[in-house]
């Protein structure tokens, strides 16, 4: 096990801290009040076949670190569609169609966010319009068609298929579903997130007298992040130290964070973790992430495959964890921190840490996930 903590095998690209932070609860709520929050947890966890995923302890790298626990919260087991975002776009679809049979919903997505809205869509009876890049491969595709979408590939990034989903929505009248927000278009992306909090609300539950001191959160637009940001405004009693991991190749919230204002990345190079692939961080989570986030990381996708074979042999925990691209970017943040004389004492990472990291994703993509671990 040593040597698979040498410096030299894992690295960061950049870490900066947050000279505005100011964690203020009510400010944050603002964003995505408690009943929104509540709301979610109410609705979908009596859905049929909810069950709060697992909390696993990595055990073992906590002992190779000198932490005291680190908690990996593991999506892959979320229904049957092996993402948070299970939680999210389903529900969105939920509230917004109301039961009208009638009404088309469309999204634009990377993979996860449209799976979840085409189940959500199978759920209601509804039909369902996917917009995906040309990126995207095959197999995530081809699941969203298995549950019933309509899926458009369209030429270009992620950006680009947004732009022809808002295109042809209008119009054709289709309800967009969509995960991130832009002006006059936020109240479907609070509803997205607030069916991401239900996470948040499972762990405090799980934790029992643990106290969490870090979360390190991925970002793409930041919709994940800023709801287990509210998530912990709403249910924890302390605040832990708040860390942001994104690609180098697309840190939009870091950028953002450094100027204090919304910065577009011009992404050159598409990142293997293809759900954090984002330019642009979205409105509603960049309201939350702005001032409540204290440290930003980002990372090339150097240790990516290596990261998710070793929580799949069990070199991390008791328990093999089947880990997507996009799940393993905190693990590795973690782990890099420790090595990194200066970030591990900034971070304030010691024996006496309590780390929570968000295992995202499961296979998604099954002929991905083994090929990246067959590397």
């Amino acid at each position: 096990m040593k040597t698979i903590f040498q410096k030299d095998l894992w690295s960061i690209s950049s870490f900066f801290e947050n000279k505005n932070y100011s964690f203020n609860k009510n400010e944050i709520l603002s964003s995505l009040s408690k009943n929104d929050i509540d709301e979610a947890f109410l609705i979908i966890s009596n859905w049929k076949g909810y069950l709060p995923t697992p909390l696993i302890e990595l055990s073992k790298l906590s002992k190779e670190l000198n932490l005291n626990k680190i908690f990996y919260k593991d999506e892959s087991k979320r229904f049957n569609l092996k993402s948070f975002k299970a939680l999210g776009g389903a529900y969105a679809v939920e509230k917004v169609t109301k039961g009208n049979k009638d009404i088309v919903v469309s999204t634009a997505t990377a993979g996860n966010h449209g799976r979840s809205v085409a189940w959500g869509a199978r759920r209601l009876g509804l039909k369902c319009k996917i917009f995906i890049s040309e990126y995207v491969s095959d197999a995530r595709g081809q699941a969203m068609s298995d549950l019933g979408a309509d899926v458009i590939k369209v030429k270009g990034n992620y950006e680009k298929s947004l732009v022809k989903c808002i295109k042809q929505s209008k119009e054709n009248n289709w309800q967009i579903v969509q995960d991130v927000a832009w002006n006059d278009y936020m109240v479907v992306p609070k509803y997205t997130m607030a069916g991401y909090t239900v996470m948040m609300k499972e762990i405090v539950n799980q934790l029992k007298s643990d106290k969490i001191t870090h979360i390190i959160l991925q970002a793409g637009v930041g919709g994940m992040a800023g709801a287990m940001v509210a998530g912990i405004a709403r249910y924890l009693e302390n605040v832990p130290e708040i860390v942001v991991v994104e690609p180098d190749s697309a840190a939009c919230v870091m950028e953002s964070i450094k100027t204090g204002k919304i910065e577009k990345i011009d992404i050159k190079r598409e990142s293997l973790m293809g759900g954090m692939s984002c330019g642009e961080v979205s409105l509603v989570p960049w309201a939350i992430l702005k001032n409540s986030v204290k440290f930003c990381i980002s990372l090339p996708d150097d240790n990516i495959a290596k990261t998710m074979k070793l929580l799949g042999n069990s070199s991390f925990s008791d328990e093999k964890i089947i880990a997507g691209e996009n799940s393993a970017p905190g693990v590795i943040s973690l782990i890099t921190a420790c090595l990194d004389d200066k970030i591990k004492e900034t971070l304030k990472l010691n024996s006496k840490s309590n780390i929570l990291v968000i295992g995202c994703e499961g296979d998604t993509d099954k002929e991905m996930y083994q090929k990246l671990i067959n590397q």
